[in-house]
């Protein structure tokens, strides 16, 4: 699969959160905080694995082969598992 500069970009910024987040933890700032940060990060990470798993099934579904057994149906079911888990 080929990852675009949207996906690199998500992952640059989710990179400066977690750095955010060390900073916040060596100025001794207020656990609510690093934990709120925390929870962003995270969330943004999970929008990055859906995104990154949904252009990758639209990516198969488009390039399926006739001769292929696997069918659509089992892609998506295969996405979702990866979706569950992913969490």
């Amino acid at each position: 699969m080929q990852y675009d500069a949207k996906i690199v970009n998500r992952l640059k910024r989710i990179e400066g959160q977690i750095k955010g987040i060390l900073k916040m933890i060596e100025e001794g700032k207020d656990c609510k905080e690093v934990v709120t940060q925390l929870s962003a990060s995270r969330s943004a990470m999970d929008r990055t694995i859906g995104v990154i798993v949904s252009e990758n099934l639209i990516s198969c579904m488009q390039n399926m082969d006739e001769n292929n057994p696997t069918s659509k149906e089992d892609l998506v079911k295969e996405a979702v598992e990866l979706l569950v888990k992913s969490r």
